[in-house]
């Protein structure tokens, strides 16, 4: 989860300019009755909280799919299908400015608890921890840029990271971290961030770093240059990076939104 200021949180009723998941469905979409309240039609619902940073590479791999954006007040469902939360420069901690998080947190509570595939991503990783009663805070640092993260042991038995590198480079942008949920399984770790990611069960995963950023989301997330140069991070070399990292990345990213999307 990023903490405010990361890039400037636009109000709710800004759309922001297209980007590539205006190739799904986007507001209030039809509903069905279902157990427990109003289920969207959608096979897949997913949450973006800043205008321009939608799906990225997972977006192939999205069937049947919805975007809720909170920040445009599109109404969150009651329960879904299956659920992706993406990132956002917004905290958890920030529930009485952003009521909508404490909808995100109960609907990632009840998704986990029907049996719902879920993947949260950055914020929404933030956010399934929160919802699965994991302690939620400012880490001591900002971890920007493009740093290596490793693969734990018990990932080479995981569903979706079992034939990924045992340690490669992400791209990161957070400012904030979260403890393991009890009964969770850890997946990864970074130099600066002990816990990158984590699975709950057999069906719901949380993922810090971003690994859903193409070349798109990379230059939504890059009009934030403000906080780079606030964290000594120089816009210009992570730029360079890019060219090298984010295609070696989406490969990566590839072998795991296919894995994840199976479960469908």
């Amino acid at each position: 989860m990023q903490s405010v200021g990361r890039r400037k949180f636009l109000p709710r009723d800004t759309e922001g300019p297209p980007s590539g998941s205006d190739l799904l469905p986007t507001g209030p979409p039809a509903r069905h009755r279902g157990k427990g309240g109003d289920v969207f039609s959608a096979a897949v619902i997913v949450i973006q909280h800043e205008p321009g940073e939608g799906p990225g590479s997972l977006l192939p791999y999205l069937r049947d799919a919805r975007i809720v954006r909170t920040f445009a007040a599109d109404p969150l469902p009651q329960d879904c299908e299956a659920l992706v939360v993406l990132g956002g420069g917004m905290g958890v901690y920030e529930q009485d400015r952003l009521p909508h998080l404490r909808d995100e947190i109960r609907l990632l509570r009840r998704c986990v608890e029907r049996g719902r595939p879920v993947l949260g991503i950055c914020l929404g990783s933030q956010l399934l921890a929160a919802a699965l009663g994991a302690e939620v805070a400012k880490a001591e640092a900002k971890e920007i840029g493009f740093y290596r993260v490793r693969l734990t042991p018990q990932a080479r038995e995981d569903a979706l990271f079992a034939t990924a590198p045992e340690s490669f480079v992400a791209f990161h942008w957070h400012g904030d971290a979260f403890t393991l949920p009890r009964g969770a399984v850890p997946l990864a770790s970074s130099t600066l961030t002990p816990l990158q990611a984590f699975r709950f069960g057999e069906r719901a995963w949380g993922v810090q770093f971003h690994l859903e950023t193409d070349e798109e989301v990379f230059s939504a997330m890059m009009a934030g240059e403000a906080e780079l140069r606030e964290a000594g991070v120089d816009p210009e070399h992570l730029r360079s990076q890019s060219v090298r990292e984010l295609p070696r990345l989406r490969s990566i990213a590839q072998g795991v939104f296919a894995r994840w999307a199976e479960l469908l």
